[in-house]
């Protein structure tokens, strides 16, 4: 039997449905906490506050939280991490049951939550490889299954729910994302127990991030990885800064029309990634990956140059499509070739470096957009992003993909040091299908 004809275990159901849930659950919370915000203050910079604790945990703990992951079992991290996300959420709809609620304590709020998902988002991360045995094609399937029910949940029925439930009353939203973290930790708990990380020599907590972050720069693909996410949202945040104004301003579009366009760009990356994997088969990993960087580098631009609304939709769905093939496809890789000991600092390492980028992009965009037009800071982001795709095309080859997927089965000379790949002889078979 090939890995192609593999199916998928039956804990993996548990562990979609457990994602989906609280994906949905993150929908209505991220659409409920800055309404719940203006219902407390118009001050732009308190409603920043609250906005910005959410990604706090990620740039003051990412890789510190991937060590710790990586010394813990991850099936207990993520379920014990949901059911502390269940009992914050649901102190919070009692506090604002008796009208306690203030913006301290949503900011509070929302830098816990974020320190939870940093918890559950890296070991899902590092549990999923085990789960389905780390074969590619199987954590190309899941990945792309998961990532399409979290756009769906997250993206287009979390959000109006959200607003939906706030009008019941101020609580309820924060109960119903409590329900569904409680739900997701009961799932998660029932799933098959995961081989326990290999114990490691005594060191400090700091120093094994440190290896962590050292194994991704020194390694071409892994760092090649990375980068893209990082580079990409330097270039997507300074497009969002400005997107609703160049809507407004360049396109006519008013507050519904926004909302439709949003909306062309998650069905895209509901298709992106429902044909990632049948990318990577066709073209390689590597390839694949290359011209998905390239798509979104080109439908930035096409953004930039649209004469109507419709043009623009268009675009936007086109890189939506890109974005959600490639985060199929460049995390499934990650989780093939990635030693199981070093996979949680490996994956927030990758995340951190994205985070951390997203304030650049914002500020970018704005100065852009303040110094020139609305439409430069476009401009920029798809240089950008074709720059990126043209320095990392040959860090994440389809030579460089075969050549890890092959040295991921060959026993490594110490825990937090790779060792070397060999590049496949001249005429070696190309793309290995993940």
């Amino acid at each position: 039997m090939t890995t192609d004809t593999k199916i998928l275990p039956n804990g993996f159901g548990r562990l979609w449905t457990a994602q989906t849930v609280s994906s949905l659950g993150d929908g209505v919370t991220h659409a409920a906490l800055p309404l719940l915000a203006l219902t407390l203050t118009r001050d732009p910079m308190a409603l920043a506050v609250v906005t910005a604790a959410g990604t706090l945990p990620w740039l003051l703990f990412g890789v510190l939280g991937g060590a710790l992951v990586d010394r813990l079992d991850r099936r207990r991290t993520m379920w014990v991490t949901d059911a502390a996300r269940a009992a914050l959420l649901a102190m919070a709809a009692v506090a604002t049951a008796l009208d306690l609620l203030s913006v301290p304590l949503l900011a509070a709020v929302a830098f816990l939550l974020g320190l939870g998902g940093l918890f559950f988002d890296t070991a899902a991360t590092a549990y999923l490889p085990d789960l389905l045995g780390r074969e590619p094609a199987l954590l190309e399937r899941a990945n792309s299954r998961l990532r399409g029910a979290q756009t769906a949940a997250s993206g287009f029925a979390g959000p109006p729910a959200g607003s939906a439930l706030l009008a019941l009353g101020r609580a309820v939203p924060l109960l119903a994302d409590a329900l569904s973290f409680a739900l997701s930790a009961l799932l998660v708990r029932s799933l098959p127990a995961a081989p326990r990380p290999v114990p490691q020599a005594r060191e400090s907590l700091l120093r094994q991030a440190r290896a962590g972050a050292a194994y991704v720069v020194r390694d071409r693909l892994l760092l090649g990885l990375a980068l893209r996410p990082a580079v990409g949202n330097v270039a997507f945040l300074a497009v969002e800064t400005v997107l609703a104004l160049f809507a407004h301003d360049r396109l006519g579009i008013d507050s519904i029309g926004f909302g439709l366009l949003l909306t062309a760009e998650a069905t895209g990356g509901l298709l992106g990634a429902a044909i990632a994997s049948q990318l990577g088969r066709r073209l390689g990993t590597g390839t694949a990956l290359t011209c998905t960087a390239a798509v979104e580098g080109l439908a930035i631009l096409g953004l930039a140059t649209a004469p109507n609304p419709y043009v623009a939709g268009l675009a936007l769905a086109v890189c939506g499509a890109g974005m959600g093939a490639t985060m199929v496809l460049a995390p499934s890789l990650r989780q093939a070739i990635v030693p199981a000991h070093l996979m949680g600092r490996v994956a927030s390492t990758s995340r951190m470096l994205a985070m951390c980028a997203a304030p650049f992009g914002a500020f970018l965009g704005g100065w852009l957009a303040t110094t020139y037009d609305v439409r430069t800071p476009l401009y920029a982001a798809s240089a950008l992003l074709l720059t990126m795709t043209a320095v990392t095309a040959t860090m994440t080859s389809n030579r460089r993909v075969e050549a890890a997927l092959r040295a991921a089965t060959a026993p490594t000379d110490t825990p937090d040091h790779p060792a070397p790949a060999l590049e496949p002889a001249a005429g070696a078979s190309t793309p290995v299908a993940p």
